[in-house]
């Protein structure tokens, strides 16, 4: 798997699987007919960075990462994580996890905070618990899931 820097030729496959994800209403808080427009503000505009993964040519992943908060809060990023639904299960998110960690300290990052994890997405709860990740706060029915009705989510934290 290659994880590299999102370029302009990788529009297509990036809006392909935010799309993809986000009308799905079950992990992202993006509402589910988010422009193209707007999508690519989100993913390429308004974030320091932006990488894809790649296996086999193929772009099967993304994630970005952002200041958590500006200023004095600068210090600790956001990060958002979107996977290809026929490439889940296969280790792309741990591997754009894992890559992260190392693009978050050379874009001089100390600590690494999700805001909104969506408590039944299990999986991933999981996977950021496995990554070093801890819950530092429950927000109740902080998510409105489009099958389950509002739904917790949680704050997760890393130091760097």
């Amino acid at each position: 798997m290659l994880i590299r820097l999102a370029e302009v030729r990788d529009r297509d496959d990036v809006w392909t699987i935010f799309h993809e994800v986000v009308a799905a209403g079950e992990t992202y808080p993006f509402a589910p007919d988010t422009s193209r427009d707007d999508a690519m503000g989100l993913l390429f505009d308004l974030p320091k960075a932006t990488y894809v993964a790649e296996t086999n040519g193929e772009v099967v992943g993304l994630y970005y990462l952002k200041d958590n908060y500006p200023g004095l809060g600068s210090h600790v990023c956001n990060a958002g994580y979107m996977v290809r639904a026929s490439a889940r299960r296969g280790g792309v998110g741990r591997a754009m996890c894992e890559h992260s960690f190392d693009a978050a300290r050379q874009l001089g990052y100390l600590a690494m905070q999700y805001n909104l994890v969506v408590a039944a997405n299990v999986g991933a709860v999981a996977l950021w618990r496995q990554m070093g990740f801890e819950i530092v706060g429950t927000l109740p029915k902080a998510f409105r899931h489009a099958r389950l009705g509002l739904t917790d989510a949680l704050v997760m934290y890393r130091w760097l």
